[in-house]
């Protein structure tokens, strides 16, 4: 299909449609670093810098993306909801279909917009789609299927063609399987800025990648080593960990390239997706369950099938594919974290009420030990060596050593 992108970030999601065999003939992108991106990775097409100011896209679109801001829709972000000034950019995607239909519109975000506000933002969303004359489909996927990084987000297909969402997003699945994993054998991932009210705890995975603060500031998770190291992944890693090339953002500033990995589509899921658009199944109504929402959230996978909708009992996961343990996929050098970062989660650890894997908070401390003493020796040979350079009469001129 003939795809035009609306919010592409840095084209996660183009690209595993590309490898699904689908084009992207337009982007929408606003963020100057990821139109960089853009320009360098899909350099033959053309980018609108702003939805605001887009009056209508091509009439030969076939598929519609749109991976809105989810910065008002996170748990980690604002939580203002769907009428928030990032998320509520969503409102210009229906603009745009009501002067351009399209046959089939993807949208992508996180699931904490399930729940916020008793699934106001699903609800704005369902209903848009059905007033328009689509039916439409969503599920909660996990990139672990795919690949060492646990990240739920919610995707939804509308459509008012031949093809049917349901047979789309519902027709793979399988069960996770119960790994066994060991702190001495196995990399575990967590959030090193946290330690209160939760670890981001993820067995040879690491937790969900965040795109940073909003000031730019790199917000990397921890990652917990087989041979005792507390770790900080490279950005490169992190770009693989998204099913990115490494050095997919190379042209975008270094302290922004954080945020660009965490906001983006992890690529295998979005070629799984890509591929069953292209060659749908079979849905099994088996999976079927009554519309009789009384909880406070949307559930994790539905559908509408143009006259009902339908709570679809189905996994999390599409597929589970091999991959190698997180400390073998990491190609490239971490960087430890430091003393400083190490002991500020420890307190914040010890203190909370927060329950652990057993041996985890030793292994803390004993990084914390090892990286003081390594910095004290740093800090005494700096004191000791000498200097290397003087000022005679004004010029610096080298020192014999």
């Amino acid at each position: 299909m003939k795809v035009v992108a609306l919010f592409a970030g840095i084209g996660g999601l183009e690209l595993g449609l590309s490898q699904a065999g689908h084009h992207t003939i337009m982007t929408c992108e606003i963020w100057g670093p990821a139109i960089d991106v853009l320009a360098q990775r899909f350099p033959l097409v053309p980018n609108h810098p702003d939805v605001a100011t887009l009056e209508s896209i091509p009439g030969r679109t076939e598929l519609l993306t749109a991976g809105f801001p989810c910065q008002d829709l996170s748990q980690a972000g604002t939580v203002a909801g769907i009428d928030g000034p990032r998320s509520g950019l969503v409102e210009h995607v229906f603009r745009l279909l009501d002067r351009q239909p399209v046959p089939v519109v993807v949208l992508e975000n996180v699931s904490f917009m399930l729940q916020l506000g008793r699934g106001a933002a699903m609800e704005r969303l369902t209903r848009a789609f059905e007033e328009r004359g689509y039916r439409w489909a969503y599920r909660t996927v996990n990139s672990l299927a795919f690949l060492p990084q646990r990240r739920e987000r919610v995707f939804f297909v509308a459509s008012r063609s031949e093809l049917d969402p349901s047979s789309v997003l519902f027709v793979d699945e399988v069960q996770a399987p119960d790994r066994k994993t060991r702190l001495d054998t196995h990399a575990h991932g967590f959030y090193w800025t946290e330690g209160t009210r939760g670890l981001g705890w993820a067995p040879d995975a690491i937790p969900t990648l965040k795109n940073g603060s909003t000031v730019g500031i790199p917000s990397p998770p921890a990652i917990l080593m087989p041979d005792g190291r507390i770790i900080k992944p490279d950005i490169r890693d992190a770009e693989r960990l998204q099913g990115l090339p490494a050095d997919w953002t190379i042209s975008a500033p270094s302290r922004l390239r954080w945020s660009l990995v965490g906001n983006a589509v992890t690529v295998p899921v979005a070629a799984w997706l890509g591929k069953r658009l292209r060659k749908p199944g079979a849905y099994d109504r088996a999976r079927d369950r009554p519309w009789n929402i009384k909880s406070t959230s949307f559930p994790r996978a539905a559908r509408y099938d143009g006259n009902s909708r339908f709570v679809v009992e189905i996994t999390d996961f599409p597929t589970w594919k091999p991959r190698e343990p997180l400390h073998r996929f990491l190609r490239y050098e971490g960087t430890l974290l430091s003393a400083r970062a190490t002991a500020g989660f420890l307190s914040r650890a010890e203190a909370s009420s927060l329950r652990f894997v057993p041996g985890f908070l030793d292994a803390v401390r004993a990084h914390l030990d090892r990286v003081r003493q390594e910095e004290a020796c740093r800090r005494a040979v700096k004191v000791t060596r000498p200097n290397s350079r003087r000022i005679v009469n004004g010029p610096i001129i080298a020192a014999a050593e």
